[in-house]
């Protein structure tokens, strides 16, 4: 029996704003004072359960690049992504990920453990503990889910209705809708009700099984041809698991976890997750603080200095600053909206990122200019491309560069070296290309001007990862 681990990375939320962006979720960020992104405590859980080369991680194509940065830092190499072609919930994402495992050699008694990206989980040797039960329980032939033991009444999660079973595991009687807070403590006050945390464990047969049985048009992904995968997928309803499958199996159990867990849905929980001074406060970043209590304050390089605060947070970022009072986070999400449909790019761009050939940054930002650090690795290349709305002024930084320009189909520059201290030039319009052909990483700085500097101002000719379509 093989261990595979699922992770499934595909959210897009903005609950974390302005550190989490559509570009860049929460998932891939550092939360709760640690130094490793969600992704990456995640990755970490998982490798004391089994090993490397059977962790998948679910995720769109365009975080294909973060992921295998974010592991490459975790000396991680490897293709670990199960490509989602667009965003379907999490039915069509666990049969697509499991019909992958299956044609890369999973058998029928193989166990599949299934984990969201971003949550905390602060006692690892519980969920560990957890996890064996669970796979003891799979093992039996049982779908089972985690039940996240509740801490208080919380009106924000659907909860699981469990009995005693004759197993070491409970029997689930039902999937609840989230409740009132009445209902809630309700729930908590009978010891028979958990959180559903979205963390499952199956064999390969049962999950197949379940799917013919519960949601027979995902349960067609298994029988696809070779590369019919895609085409069932995005024909596929955009249902959860929860819904499609879990709430419907027959054979369902309930492993009961108390690791400290949270999903991490907010600031407020972002504050209540990490370890405060003895006034309460925690402060990330270079922040000074100077009085006052209970406050969370997330900053960078820039100096944050507050004085007599009381239960408020501040999130800065190079763009965006964010500041409300504890308790009412919550409500972030409305006002992202807002200002999505004010076309503030600062919702959807994000100041730093990862691409297949190295990572940007964002210095600096006006109407008619960028100014950006990028990083290209080794044998790293960006795409052969153009501009409709700007130029751009290279400046090379460290490492050397091969730079290649064309105009209209004539070529200039072909191959050209650009070394430390010295720029080039690309005008609107141009065609160009950059590598990265030595065995350092390569860092310029990016001047870009023009009447638009977007992110999506990028006409690809021809690419090494694959990006043109």
């Amino acid at each position: 029996m093989n261990l595979y681990a699922l992770i499934l990375a595909g959210g897009s939320g903005t609950r974390l704003w302005p550190m989490s962006r559509e570009e860049l979720p929460k998932q891939f960020l550092p939360v709760c004072g640690t130094e490793r992104t969600l992704l990456q405590q995640t990755v970490l859980r998982l490798l004391k359960l089994t090993d490397a080369t059977r962790i998948r991680v679910v995720a769109p194509g365009k975080w294909r690049a973060l992921v295998a940065h974010q592991l490459s830092l975790m000396k991680l190499d490897g293709d670990f992504v199960i490509e989602e072609p667009e965003a379907r919930n999490t039915a069509p994402a666990i049969a697509l990920a499991v019909a992958a495992l299956i044609k890369n050699g999973a058998e029928d008694d193989d166990v599949i453990l299934v984990c969201p990206s971003d949550h905390v989980i602060a006692d690892e040797c519980a969920f560990e503990a957890a996890a064996e039960l669970a796979i003891q329980a799979a093992s039996a032939g049982k779908i089972v889910t985690f039940g996240i033991k509740p801490t208080a009444p919380e009106t924000g999660f659907g909860y699981i209705r469990t009995k005693r079973a004759d197993a070491p595991w409970l029997d689930v009687e039902s999937f609840v809708e989230k409740p009132d807070r009445e209902t809630a403590r309700k729930y908590i006050e009978s010891g028979d009700y958990y959180w559903n945390g979205g963390i499952f464990c199956f064999t390969v047969a049962s999950i197949v099984q379940a799917y013919r049985d519960c949601f027979p048009e995902g349960a067609a992904i298994f029988e696809s041809p070779e590369g019919g995968e895609v085409r069932c997928f995005v024909s596929l309803p955009a249902l959860s698991v929860d819904y499609s499958v879990m709430e419907r199996v027959r054979n369902i159990a309930c492993v009961p976890l108390d690791a400290g867990w949270s999903d991490v849905g907010s600031w407020d929980a972002v504050h209540e997750n990490s370890k405060p001074d003895i006034d309460g406060n925690v402060a990330r970043g270079n922040v000074s603080l100077h009085g006052g209590s209970n406050n969370l304050v997330v900053g960078g390089e820039r100096l944050i200095c507050a004085m007599d605060l009381d239960s408020v947070i501040v999130v800065d970022t190079p763009d965006a600053l964010f500041v409300a009072p504890r308790g009412s986070s919550q409500k972030l999400r409305g006002v992202v909206k807002e200002l999505a449909k004010s076309h503030h790019d600062e919702v959807t761009e994000a100041p730093a990122s990862a691409r297949p050939w190295g990572t940007y940054s964002v210095l600096s930002k006006g109407e008619r200019h960028k100014i950006k650090r990028i990083e290209v690795s080794p044998g790293g290349s960006l795409s052969l491309q153009y501009h409709l709305h700007r130029s751009e002024h290279w400046v090379v930084v460290q490492g050397t560069a091969r730079v290649v320009i064309y105009n209209h189909g004539e070529e200039s520059g072909s191959g050209k070296l650009v070394h430390e201290g010295e720029s080039v030039f690309v005008p609107k319009g141009f065609f160009h290309r950059m590598e990265n052909p030595g065995h350092i990483p390569l860092e310029i700085i990016e001047v870009q001007i023009g009447e638009y500097v977007g992110e999506d101002d990028i006409q690809r000719v021809s690419d090494n990862y694959g990006r043109v379509k």
